[in-house]
């Protein structure tokens, strides 16, 4: 049976299915996120020095983005519940083993386990949210909703990871994903098959290698940039022999009968202006979060809590134009959607860049923590029925895993080019302000880009296993 029909497979299914794995998806953002703020107290407590504090902050991102094409093809390749499962128990034992470790080396090797388990499960979530909603119009909606979920799960991971290590201890945050990875466990037998249709595709191994090498040796140096400078040898060493790797990628997947990235799969218009909203948006969301903490933190002298508390109108706003997001979809389409979100999350941006050492929260930081939440809210959700729409079902790990990728890119490449920027002026404050206008001007210029776009597509020929280098994103996008 295929995709569309787990739904009588997996027994009951609906809107507590989709709510449980929304609420996956969250935690598996929101884990990325746990230690940012309580950092500095898990640096005094092991006795870190600046590279053991560089790999720890990296270790869950590194292995998280770098396997989620492997975890993309392995859904597409035995089906969405199955992986589901898998990633569920790495990441709830990688958890259990984050919250009693005895040292460094077992956080460390737990930390990058986790994301192993996150990139099996991301991918496994959205195939069983595409079989419990097999009609196109429901899977839309499900998108649409599913968009937000990342940025919302960033954004409460860094408001409450403050508060729960400053008033018990930070080993407490690794119950949440616990939870959520049993809850998952716990409910996924009743969540539909969502067995791969047809032939299954090969497993790639030599893609699968080289994805994984070059994604992660690209994002170590981007994020030792952040730290150590572009001169560092962690960067200037890991950087182009990852590219060197994903151009390898490129050019042997060419000549693989059934490669792990098809390469005409970014190629269609829509696909790859989504995935680079993304990125954007994500790198701006993330650059605000990284600066106005320090901002707030080194600056002005906040706590920790102080700092968390002022990012609650930001999870307001998000929550609140999440849910507006997808009814303005399904009226208008995803193109306007994304391309207004991303001006409004641009304009949130422009705001911020005029920060000065003695901005007032209320006049000078507030207005731009409600609109870039807001639009940024928007833009993921029109991106996500963009990237996603228009594949076969047996391909929806692929574009799930690729969607997360960027997804996880975004805050990677993003911060770590604006702050160099940050780095260059004379002034700390007049850094920021310079980051922020760089990245107002970035989302206004992928709005121009995803403006552009049609509308609507002509319709497609019926979806084939073959690899898509010119589908359109037909019924999704109309």
């Amino acid at each position: 049976m295929g995709v569309t029909g787990g739904r009588m497979r997996g027994g009951t299914a609906g809107p507590s299915g989709f709510a449980l794995l929304g609420a996956v998806q969250a935690v598996l953002v929101l884990t990325i996120t746990v230690l940012t703020v309580p950092l500095p107290l898990v640096a005094r407590e092991f006795g870190l020095g600046p590279s053991g504090v560089l790999l720890l902050s990296a270790a869950y991102g590194l292995t998280f983005s770098s396997l989620l094409l492997i975890g993309g093809r392995l859904t597409d390749r035995h089906g969405g519940r199955r992986m589901l499962r898998c990633g569920l128990v790495l990441l709830a034992a990688a958890s259990v083993a984050c919250a009693l470790t005895p040292g460094y080396p077992v956080l460390l090797a737990s930390r990058l386990v986790q994301g192993a388990g996150a990139a099996l499960t991301a991918p496994a979530a959205v195939a069983v949210v595409r079989a419990l909603h097999p009609e196109p119009a429901a899977y839309r909606r499900a998108m649409a909703t599913w968009g937000g979920l990342s940025v919302l799960g960033a954004t409460v991971g860094s408001v409450v990871s403050g508060v729960v290590a400053a008033a018990v201890s930070w080993r407490w945050l690794f119950a949440v994903p616990v939870l959520a990875a049993l809850a998952g466990l716990a409910r996924s037998g009743r969540l539909p098959a969502a067995a791969p249709a047809g032939r299954r595709p090969a497993l790639d191994l030599r893609g699968a290698l080289l994805a994984t090498a070059g994604v992660c040796a690209v994002s170590y140096a981007l994020v030792a940039s952040t730290d150590r400078g572009w001169t560092s040898p962690q960067v200037y060493g890991p950087l182009p022999a990852g590219l060197a790797l994903l151009l390898v990628l490129v050019a042997a997947e060419r000549r693989t009968t059934d490669p792990l990235l098809p390469p005409g799969f970014l190629a269609d218009r829509r696909r790859g202006t989504a995935l680079a909203t993304v990125m954007a948006a994500a790198a701006g969301t993330a650059l605000t979060f990284v600066l106005l903490s320090l901002y707030l933190q080194q600056l002005r002298g906040w706590s920790a809590a102080a700092t968390s508390a002022a990012f609650l109108p930001y999870a307001a706003a998000l929550l609140l134009s999440g849910r507006l997001a997808g009814p303005l979809i399904l009226r208008h389409g995803p193109v306007p959607v994304t391309a207004g979100g991303l001006a409004v999350a641009g304009a949130g941006l422009a705001l911020l860049a005029g920060l000065t050492p003695d901005s007032g929260y209320t006049t000078g930081l507030l207005p731009g923590l409600l609109l870039l939440p807001a639009g940024a809210a928007a833009a993921f959700a029109g991106a996500a029925v963009l990237a996603t729409g228009g594949v076969a079902p047996e391909r929806t790990g692929l574009a799930a895993g690729v969607f997360n990728t960027a997804m996880e890119l975004g805050p990677t490449a993003g911060p770590a080019a604006l702050m160099s920027l940050a780095a260059t002026r004379p002034s700390v404050v007049g850094g920021y302000a310079a980051a922020f206008a760089a990245a107002a001007l970035g989302l206004a210029l992928t709005a121009v880009a995803v403006a552009t776009l049609p509308r609507s597509a002509t319709p497609a020929a019926p979806m084939t296993t073959t690899p898509e280098h010119t589908n359109p994103i037909e019924e999704f996008t109309s």
